[in-house]
């Protein structure tokens, strides 16, 4: 039978979560052929045996080595490249896919080329790092107040044609952190419109400690640099993007953007985490300079070249 859908898994170093991940998996009904690929970055502790052990319960499932460069926007791009499914489906390592998840993907994905679900995080994290961060993508999609006044999503919940990821180029390893941001621009403004599915929900784990909610502010300050700074003249197609249907009317946000959202969050919800996360992006953003990468080039494997493990 020819699959049909690849849902694709960026990992490394993911022991203490992927068991989660792949046994909500393993509970996924779908009408139609699917399987998991899972691209491992380099990992170093037992995520590879946790993955193999899920071998008689998940349809398909193969292991690609990714290690040869760290990130996983690169990493997503060598597990799309080992499968021919002609649907892909992104998830993350530390997270939990909902009963009812792929099948909505997949039916999304018979009206759109491209979809994004919906983030949940009451499930998986506790009062003290709700109020960390701000969490976009419970409601309807992300919107940034620079680049070209489209909407994003997280590639924790995200589906595409395969033949559409392919030629854009994948996700851009040299990005970073909000390298999905930066794919969601770039297929939006070749014509095709991301479109929300409310029914695909993810439960989303946030980062719990001090040292990586400080860790991931900083990077998402330097990444959403080097995106304003990419796509300072970028503006959405003339003819407006491809749709079956259409999407409802958006507001673009305020200038101080992800920045400002994190300082109201200090103000409404004062916490250690909001803290040392709005810091961290500031400090982030604020020490990133342009370089050769900022214009963006990218390379991934033909379709079928890799190697599985």
């Amino acid at each position: 039978m020819t699959t049909m859908v690849s849902v694709v898994i960026a990992c490394r170093n993911a022991e203490a979560t992927l068991g989660v991940q792949l046994e909500a998996l393993a509970r996924q009904e779908c009408p139609v052929s699917w399987d998991v690929v899972i691209s491992d970055n380099g990992s170093t502790d037992s995520t590879v045996a946790i993955a193999r052990s899920y071998a008689d319960r998940l349809p398909g499932l193969t292991i690609v080595d990714s290690s040869d460069r760290a990130g996983a926007g690169y990493a997503r791009n060598i597990g799309s490249a080992a499968t021919r499914a002609p649907l892909l489906v992104f998830c993350d390592a530390d997270d939990e896919a909902a009963p009812g998840w792929l099948a909505a993907m997949y039916e999304a994905l018979q009206h759109d080329h491209f979809v994004a679900g919906k983030f949940e995080a009451q499930k998986l994290n506790d009062s003290h790092t709700l109020r960390s961060r701000p969490l976009q993508q419970s409601t309807g999609l992300q919107e940034s107040p620079f680049g070209p006044d489209l909407p994003h999503a997280g590639a924790g919940n995200l589906g595409v044609n395969r033949d559409l990821y392919f030629s854009v180029g994948g996700f851009d390893p040299s990005v970073g952190c909000l390298e999905d941001t930066d794919l969601c621009w770039r297929i939006q403004l070749v014509g095709y419109r991301l479109v929300f599915c409310p029914e695909a929900v993810m439960h989303v784990r946030l980062r719990s400690s001090w040292r990586t909610m400080w860790a991931q502010g900083r990077n998402y300050g330097a990444a959403a640099a080097l995106l304003e700074y990419r796509y300072r003249d970028a503006s959405p197609p003339p003819t407006g993007p491809i749709s079956s249907k259409p999407g409802p009317p958006r507001t673009r946000p305020p200038r101080f953007g992800l920045l400002g959202r994190a300082i109201s969050l200090l103000r409404d919800q004062p916490s250690p985490g909001a803290l040392l996360w709005t810091l961290g992006w500031h400090v982030g953003h604020r020490n990133w300079e342009p370089t050769a990468a900022s214009a963006g080039s990218l390379q991934i494997p033909s379709p079928g070249s890799r190697q599985t493990r």
